[in-house]
């Protein structure tokens, strides 16, 4: 089985009112192979006549995002003139490639009643070769995400992408990524496969988990060493976790704001474009006209 290298906190860094926790890039850890960021939002619960969440248009280039939803609800839309309200447990999948600007926001129904919030963003980077593919968007509700049982009733794998026990998730991710929830039962064991030369990335939502002998609390990023094709995981208490692996990317990594590229000259290209109309699709945003 795979062992601990070593485990990382989310450290908080509130966004206006909403709550946030990251633990990549952080203290002595700028990512995490292919696996760039990931923000931890909530949970929290928002008064009646909310302003909602703060994410109005902005740009992205040289990646994909994978937004989870695990309370509440979020308006997706962007200047490829894609856009949706994904509810809780649903996923949103979005390939920046190119340039895109996009939104991430409150319906008015939650601003307006307010609730329970809690959500992941995660950033996984793009070889050279995709990095100025044509952006795509999928957002997928939750009962169209599998919800398969693990062994020995020990819990369940909500599996967003990639292969499980000879199921697809519904997002088809251009470089292979395998990404998943895993719900582990109080005092279960789980063996999940984590390929070797993959990079793995592990984050526990909420609980606290044993590996290898050694406890992660809620809140931790875990690293692991390249030692096994597989990760034996207990539940300490009910845990929740975001679990995925993705082929390593071996080329240079150059983040400046919302654009990841391989150089600084790709970067300032990057921002040239979006100054001069390039990302900006079909010449506007959108309105959403759904309400959750």
């Amino acid at each position: 089985m795979r062992t601990v290298k070593k485990s990382y906190p989310a450290l908080r860094d509130d966004i206006a009112d909403l709550v946030t926790r990251r633990p990549v890039p952080g203290l002595g850890l700028d990512r995490l192979g292919a696996f760039l960021f990931l923000n931890h939002h909530g949970p929290q619960t928002y008064p009646a006549s909310n302003n909602g969440l703060p994410f109005g248009p902005h740009p992205h280039r040289g990646f994909e995002t994978v937004t989870v939803i695990l309370e509440g609800s979020l308006a997706h839309y962007d200047s490829g003139g894609h856009e949706s309200v994904i509810d809780a447990g649903g996923v949103q999948w979005m390939t920046a490639g190119s340039g895109l600007i996009h939104a991430e926001l409150s319906p008015e129904s939650f601003k307006q009643q307010g609730g329970d919030l809690e959500i992941l963003q995660l950033w996984i980077n793009l070889p050279a070769s995709l990095k100025m593919t044509k952006p795509r968007y999928s957002g997928v509700q939750r009962e169209k995400i599998p919800h398969l049982p693990l062994a020995d009733n020990a819990g369940v794998i909500e599996l967003i992408a990639g292969e499980f026990q000879g199921t697809e998730g519904p997002i088809v991710p251009l470089t292979g990524v395998f990404m998943s929830m895993v719900r582990i039962n109080s005092g279960a064991t789980v063996t999940l496969p984590a390929p070797q030369e993959r990079d793995i990335f592990l984050y526990v939502v909420s609980g606290s988990i044993s590996i290898s002998g050694g406890s992660v609390q809620k809140w931790h990023l875990v690293e692991l060493n390249d030692d096994a094709d597989q990760l034996q995981i207990t539940a300490d208490e009910p845990a929740v976790l975001l679990f995925g692996h993705a082929q390593p990317i071996n080329e240079p990594v150059v983040a400046r704001g919302p654009f990841v590229m391989n150089s600084i000259a790709e970067i300032h290209q990057a921002y040239d474009d979006y100054r001069n109309g390039a990302f900006n699709g079909n010449g506007k945003l959108g309105t959403l006209e759904r309400d959750a």
